[in-house]
């Protein structure tokens, strides 16, 4: 035995590791810069722009807390958009990077709306805090303890919801400052349901579209002519229910159309993308092989589309967790008074805007790695369910008049994913027929496992499952805990 040889290989080994660990440190080092500059940038901008002259600091660092904010929400909450389309690798993370990038800054920039409400979804009745000052020290509390509690979320790995960490903040606070009276407990009540209404939505509803996938294209003996009668239509309803979604959530802040509008939007844009895309589907399919890659190859576009659009909509709609609270001070730090809608001077909008997209080129590709492949194994099929039933699930929700976590829906949607691919792969008859007994190398030099083998296999991470759910719960009750205990700390600075 070569001693000598074995403890080069150790001490190889050993410097690997080393180099592994310096440049992740190095990494880290330069993300951490990065946010320290741009929040030295906002103290900047709103010392220069914000126009207040008593309360100058106060609004300095509300700024700073609210850019803080920003970068935690891109840091966590826009994993969700991109990362089954990364997970199935139609999208490079890179890409997807900038894809987010871009759209979440148009989101929130075009259709973020000028006017937001100063309290997160009407849960607490301002008016019944005892002045202007109390009611400023309980937004920079909420602030503090939301971007706080997601800062944690995403060190955990942990996609959570930053608007329940926003209402959870208002909430402590808000019983904090004047008691429990006032809280508005039926609005939180139907928050709370949404904890659970969120998830089975979007899981039952991306099982259902991959239960249809596996039965008429992927165990069918012909994928081909499968695909060509029904990848465009799969196509033409993710195309209108991302026309409907947009309609009612990405544009709501500057376009409120009725239902009739919504259901006209969505039918015209089905049938125009139905009708491009039979045509299209036909010639790209042409000489493609009779297997799962040829399929897979054919939902990568409307993926890459579907990352952006989803984007979108979470810029135009989440940007307000950042700067709803920051405008909310600078209104009463500038006129003295408590208002419940505030309009936000351009320069607030920036800080929510590129602070989302600097939070996700920073720290965004921890979540994402999670929700697009360690959750559960994805492909295009699988994403492009997640995505449709993101989009599907707010639609329905909005017209049941539901307040549904998109986060929520779309962790919802990869575990409904991954546990139906457990059930189907147990219980298909079809599928045992089809795939073959004993372990296989597929080709792309993968190692299968026969039948049998897969029959008992878990498709889904448990621990992932576990932790998740229960930064889940926890969510609204540790933030609303923190702010309390941050309320009365800033009080005694007063």
């Amino acid at each position: 035995m070569d001693l000598t040889k074995q403890s080069l290989d150790k001490d190889l080994e050993k410097l690997v590791h080393v180099e592994a660990a310096t440049r992740k440190t190095a990494s880290s080092v330069r993300s951490h810069g990065f946010a320290f500059l741009f929040l030295g940038l906002i103290a900047l901008f709103a010392s220069i722009y914000s126009g207040v002259t008593s309360d100058a600091a106060l609004v300095v660092v509300a700024a700073i807390l609210g850019g803080y904010m920003a970068l935690n929400i891109g840091a966590n909450d826009v994993a969700n958009n991109v990362g089954p389309a990364v997970g199935a690798r139609a999208l490079t993370l890179v890409g997807a990077l900038v894809i987010a990038a871009i759209f979440e800054s148009a989101g929130a920039l075009i259709a973020g709306g000028d006017v937001v409400n100063t309290i997160s979804k009407g849960i607490i009745d301002p008016s019944m805090m005892k002045n202007n000052t109390v009611f400023i020290w309980a937004m920079m509390a909420a602030l503090i303890s939301s971007a706080v509690w997601v800062n944690i979320a995403t060190y955990i790995g942990a996609p959570v919801s930053t608007t329940h960490a926003v209402v959870g903040g208002v909430m402590g606070a808000g019983i904090a400052a004047a008691g429990f009276q006032l809280v508005n407990w039926v609005t939180m009540g139907a928050i709370a349901a949404s904890w659970v209404i969120s998830p089975l939505l979007g899981g039952l509803i991306a099982a259902g579209f991959l239960a249809f996938i596996k039965v008429n294209l992927i165990y069918q003996p012909d994928k081909i002519a499968a695909a060509r009668r029904w990848v465009p239509l799969l196509v033409a309803i993710m195309a209108s229910a991302f026309g409907c979604y947009l309609s009612i959530k990405g544009f709501k802040r500057i376009w409120r159309p009725d239902v009739a509008t919504v259901a006209l939007i969505g039918f015209a844009i089905f049938f125009a993308v139905w009708a491009v895309m039979r045509p299209l589907i036909r010639r790209q399919s042409e000489g493609m092989e009779n297997r799962n890659q040829s399929l897979r190859t054919l939902f990568r576009i409307p993926l890459i589309c579907s990352a952006a659009l989803l984007s979108f909509a979470h810029g135009a709609n989440d940007v307000a967790n950042a700067i709803g609270p920051l405008a909310a001070i600078l209104h009463s730090a500038q006129f003295g008074d408590i208002a419940t809608k505030v309009t936000i001077p351009v320069w607030i909008m920036l800080i929510g805007a590129f602070g989302i997209s600097l939070g996700l080129f920073l720290y965004g590709p921890k979540l994402i790695r999670m929700v697009g492949a360690q959750i559960t194994k994805m492909n295009p099929m699988r994403a492009y369910c997640v995505a449709l039933s993101a989009a599907i699930t707010v639609i329905i929700a909005s017209g049941l008049g539901l307040p549904v976590s998109s986060t929520h829906i779309a962790v919802g949607a990869v575990f409904g994913v991954g546990f139906f691919r457990e059930y189907y792969t147990k219980h298909s008859k079809r599928r045992r027929a089809m795939v073959r007994p004993r372990r296989y190398t597929d080709e792309n030099g993968d190692l299968q496992l026969g039948v049998e083998e897969q029959r008992h296999r878990k498709l889904v991470r448990r621990a992932h499952f576990l932790t998740i759910v229960a930064a889940w719960v926890i969510t609204v009750p540790a933030t609303a805990l923190l702010s309390a205990g941050v309320f009365f700390a800033l009080s005694f600075i007063e």
